[in-house]
């Protein structure tokens, strides 16, 4: 009966993220991850109670700048450097995102190294999120249609806003 529960919760659990509509881009996701840190849909994530919730940005400088989600902080990845959240509860809740999910699934793995407990990639991160027609903001606050892509051959993930790289 335990194994019956075990199989249906993840069952439940993979059928979120088969919500994504392109079938290449979810298949590119499933290949990419080494699945080392907990995914969250955005569906799930939409609905997680934003009383200690952390919300890094793992993306470079200048993709952050052109567009991320609210309430986001920036940590970056190439200089990436646990002072830049030192102030984070290990008992918070941590999401983090970056371009598709890699980059930000190896900084959650630093994060799980360093103890912390509930941390949790966005599956698909900004490029879903964006598709999915949620909004993502300047850092002045001000809502934009821009995300950054990274690339001309990664903007092709992208089906909804103004693509820049």
């Amino acid at each position: 009966m335990r194994i019956f529960c075990l199989l249906i919760l993840s069952l439940i659990s993979f059928s979120s993220y088969a919500q994504i509509q392109n079938p290449d881009f979810k298949n590119m996701l499933d290949s990419l991850y080494q699945h080392t840190v907990p995914l969250i849909s955005v569906e799930e994530f939409k609905k997680l109670d934003q009383e200690n919730l952390y919300i890094l940005d793992t993306r470079e400088s200048k993709e952050f700048n052109v567009s991320h989600l609210k309430q986001a902080r920036h940590v970056g990845y190439f200089w990436f450097d646990m002072r830049r959240i030192f102030d984070i509860p290990k008992d918070a809740t941590v999401v983090l995102y970056c371009s598709v999910g890699y980059r930000s699934e190896k900084i959650g793995e630093k994060l799980l190294s360093y103890g912390f407990k509930k941390v949790y990639n966005l599956y698909g991160s900004i490029f879903e999120w964006v598709n999915e027609g949620n909004p993502v903001y300047k850092s002045s606050g001000v809502q934009t249609s821009e995300i950054h892509t990274f690339n001309e051959d990664w903007s092709r993930w992208v089906t909804k806003g103004t693509k820049v790289y």
